[in-house]
């Protein structure tokens, strides 16, 4: 599984700072601890308080790429920084992200492919996230469709079936799991599935163990990334067992330890 590293996000108090007072060293220090715990990609967002995000945003990717190369996934709502966020973070990185609404579509497709990035798409549309799993694999259907008509590939979207909090929206966790088994059926070869996960937990009292228990479901349903948090350790042994278990690594007494060898 893809593992996006969220950390870096102007909603955490210390990359809020840090990014205001242009301190490279904090930022510097969150990359490397997320790649040192398995993240394959890093996720970059300055955040809802920043004053000018597109200059943020410049000055955030340019000091990541001072300490690593690894890809990248530019997390803004913001046509112009998204833009000249992917020109900086170069190919193979992630949009992140598009919702199933026309217009948005229209915006964010043809810049994926002008950026040769991969692209992160929500099941919304104007009338918000569906309650049911039908709903959210329409959204998908239509964005796999608008994909096609750009000639992306399906490899390189990524469907976001939207988790809510669980104690706001219980009744959606069942939905979106349906949604990432039946989006590998619209077409062949299909997109791909990825989670922000730690919204499932927001607001209760427990997030780790809601967090690393719906990761495991959702593995076991066909997810194939997910924007987590790489500091929990427990999550990522849960993350590196559950794949263990379903047969995407092979087994030996020290497979944890082999796993983050690779």
């Amino acid at each position: 599984m893809i593992v996006i590293g969220e950390k870096i996000n102007g909603m955490f108090k210390s990359i809020r700072e840090s990014i205001q007072t242009k301190n490279k060293q904090i930022i510097q220090d969150i990359v490397k601890k997320q790649l040192e715990s398995g993240a394959d990609v890093l996720d970059v967002n300055v955040g809802p308080a920043s004053a000018d995000q597109l200059n943020d945003m410049v000055w955030l990717i340019n000091t990541i790429r001072e300490v690593t190369k690894a890809p990248l996934a530019v997390d803004t709502t913001k046509a112009d920084v998204m833009d000249k966020g992917l020109s900086l973070a170069g190919e193979n990185c992630f949009l992140n992200s598009t919702t199933g609404e026309e217009e948005k579509l229209n915006i964010f497709l043809p810049m994926a492919k002008k950026h040769n990035s991969k692209i992160i798409a929500l099941t919304i549309d104007k009338a918000g996230i569906p309650n049911h799993a039908e709903g959210r694999l329409e959204i998908a259907a239509n964005i796999m469709a608008k994909a096609m008509e750009f000639e992306i590939d399906p490899s390189n979207l990524y469907i976001d079936a939207v988790i809510l909090p669980v104690n706001v929206a219980q009744q959606h966790a069942p939905a979106v799991l349906e949604t990432i088994k039946q989006t590998k059926l619209l077409c062949d070869p299909s997109p791909k599935t990825i989670l922000g996960l730690s919204n499932v937990s927001q607001g209760t009292n427990v997030r780790q163990l809601i967090d690393r228990t719906f990761l495991v479901m959702a593995i076991a349903s066909g997810l194939d990334a997910a924007i987590v948090n790489p500091l929990d350790k427990d999550l990522m042994d849960a993350m590196i067992t559950a794949e263990l278990l379903s047969g995407k690594n092979i087994y030996c007494d020290s497979f944890l330890q082999a796993y983050r060898r690779k």
